[in-house]
């Protein structure tokens, strides 16, 4: 009788062993499973996103950046940017937000080729038109880079745009600015009143902004003249904001403000 029941206890402990056994190499077979599933969904998404890429850059150009390119490949290029350049201060709504956005298409590369409409954009800043504004404000500060000597022709009506202009336009005014105090410090006496009142009349997010562009472009006593703008001001505004502020600068926010 022991001999039978540990030829029982014995058979039974094979049998989980082997039950074991068969359980641990289904699951493995699942992991494997489901691993070989993982990856081959991985590879139909890169698959599928490498087509929508290569469809992307099979899509002909169309409007405005279609126009922009054949107006690059022409012969007779200047003429055609002055062309675009006439229309962007069209008083037809689509006349001119079309000659906003193929001028647009040259800010970022050919900027250069704009160089000599500075006279139209400084107009342009205070359109009616949103897409005009937007193409002005982004075009000043491009050229202002590369040709600042073009841009302060117009200072004096670069500066009496700053508060019709709107939103967008402050914005590419100071970047203007800003940009031409960078390039001289000549300009930076002519410009300081003007950049005293952006950085006193915006919001906390705009303060934020500005402060990171106008301050690293003046130098000497205008640079601590406008910083102390700033903080002034950082009691008075988001103490989230006034933090990131604070930290750039290097000082710490006043004690009644935490």
């Amino acid at each position: 009788m022991a001999a039978k029941k540990s030829t029982t206890r014995s058979s039974t402990k094979t049998a989980k062993r082997e039950a074991g056994g068969q359980a641990d190499a289904k699951g493995a077979a699942k992991k494997s499973a489901a691993k070989k599933s993982a990856a081959k969904k991985s590879a139909a998404k890169k698959s599928a996103a490498k087509k929508s890429a290569v469809a992307k850059e099979a899509k002909p150009k169309t409007g405005a950046s279609k126009l922009a390119a054949e107006i690059l490949a022409s012969e007779d290029v200047a003429p055609r940017v002055a062309e675009q350049a006439e229309l962007l201060l069209d008083p037809r709504s689509t006349t001119a937000t079309r000659a906003a956005r193929v001028l647009h298409e040259l800010v970022t590369e050919h900027a250069d080729l704009l160089a000599t409409h500075v006279e139209k954009f400084a107009q342009g800043v205070t359109s009616k038109h949103k897409r005009v504004v937007q193409t002005s404000a982004d075009a000043l500060p491009a050229i202002a880079r590369i040709a600042p000597a073009k841009v302060a022709k117009h200072l004096d009506t670069l500066k009496e745009s700053f508060e019709p202009t709107s939103a967008d336009g402050k914005d590419g005014l100071v970047r203007t600015f800003a940009n031409l105090c960078t390039a001289s410090v000549a300009y930076q006496k002519r410009l300081e009143p003007v950049l005293t009142l952006a950085l006193e009349g915006c919001d906390g997010k705009t303060l934020l902004r500005w402060s990171g562009i106008v301050l690293p472009a003046l130098k000497g006593e205008p640079h601590a003249r406008a910083r102390a703008v700033v903080e002034e001001r950082l009691d008075r505004i988001p103490r989230s904001i006034a933090q990131q502020i604070a930290t750039t600068l290097g000082v710490r926010l006043r004690v009644r403000y935490r």
